[in-house]
């Protein structure tokens, strides 16, 4: 083509690799195996990158009543852990010519009206958090392709659930602890109504109760450092032994039990043992750096999508939790001796 001419066709692509603009519609549409030949279509692939050619995505959706957009529903981003999310979600997306729309449902304010005129008509899947399930059914999301995240696999709402194995994390921080030779304990539990939470606290008692001589108590927070601070002060101030290891559900919790900590005149980890779970940049921005369990966010965005993908074409998305792994740091130690 002469420079300064418009931008190329699929009928210059056509003509440069010696095909059908059918045939071009086959390979750059990723339909043309049984169709066209390997070579063939590596003749065409290579005269579009040639010609600098983009298929106009917006007439072929169109066509197909798609507009190759996924919307991601979380709560309301006030931590790293969603941002990663997405990060990875839109990794996968743009791998396959889709965008990720991001929709926030703010804590304490609920979902916003339908940010679209119709959820179903703009959109082609959604893949949602459980801890965000309210909007959809604001958006009506429910009523598209649907993957959820951090959600119990037999009551989901979705076609497919992808989780991260926060079961397997409890047990990795409870046995720690255990070895280290605690046995009071306090779960400052995330006062939010969430399959993730409650596996949690599940899982905290159900390994706790297998060895003996252990006590647990639970106090409940909002998941912000100052509600976990008054949560952990009010706990640590109730009558009977002190515990001496503290299980936070989250890294800003424990942000907030340490300062409970340095107020009741206890220090950490000689005094009291924490621990946190999701290993944000807080976790080595606070001192002593939090034992903690390393969540991949971005891995969890990115089976997200993938999930969704399979889900709207027909496969069976890949089965399996994500591993976690405890990072163990200076906020645990043995407990003091009595």
């Amino acid at each position: 083509m002469a420079r300064g001419s418009t931008r190329p066709t699929s009928r210059d692509v056509a003509q440069a690799a010696g095909v059908s603009q059918a045939a071009v519609s086959l390979v750059l549409g990723d339909k043309w195996r049984g169709r066209v030949s390997e070579p063939t279509a590596q003749r065409v692939r290579d005269a579009a990158h040639r010609l600098g050619y983009r298929p106009n995505l917006a007439a072929r959706n169109l066509r197909l009543g798609r507009t190759r957009t996924v919307l991601l529903v979380v709560p309301a981003l006030t931590t790293e852990f969603f941002a990663a999310v997405y990060t990875g979600a839109a990794r996968v997306a743009a791998e396959h010519g889709f965008g990720v729309v991001l929709y926030p449902s703010p804590e304490g304010v609920g979902p916003a009206r339908d940010p679209f005129a119709s959820a179903q008509a703009a959109l082609d899947g959604v893949i949602a958090s459980s801890m965000a399930a309210d909007a959809l059914t604001a958006i009506r999301g429910d009523q598209l392709p649907l993957v959820m995240l951090d959600s119990d696999p037999e009551g989901s709402l979705g076609a497919a659930t992808v989780n991260l194995d926060i079961t397997d994390g409890i047990r990795q921080v409870a046995e720690h602890l255990l070895t280290l030779g605690h046995r009071r304990f306090l779960h400052l539990a995330a006062d939010v109504p969430s399959w993730t939470f409650d596996i949690r606290a599940r899982e905290l008692a159900a390994r706790l109760a297998d060895t003996p001589g252990t006590t647990l108590r639970t106090a409940h927070a909002p998941i912000s450092i100052e509600g976990a601070r008054a949560a952990t002060e009010t706990a640590l101030a109730a009558p009977g032994p002190r515990p001496t290891a503290l299980v936070c559900d989250d890294d800003k919790l424990a942000a907030g039990a340490y300062k409970a900590a340095r107020r009741a005149g206890l220090r950490i980890p000689d005094d009291l043992s924490v621990t946190g779970l999701d290993d944000l940049g807080l976790a080595t921005a606070i001192d002593p750096e939090l034992t903690t369990v390393r969540l991949d966010a971005e891995l969890f965005g990115e089976r997200g999508m993938h999930a969704l993908l399979a889900v709207m074409e027909g496969r069976t998305p890949q089965e399996g939790d994500i591993p976690v792994h405890l990072v163990v740091r200076g906020s645990t130690a043995p407990p003091p001796q009595d």
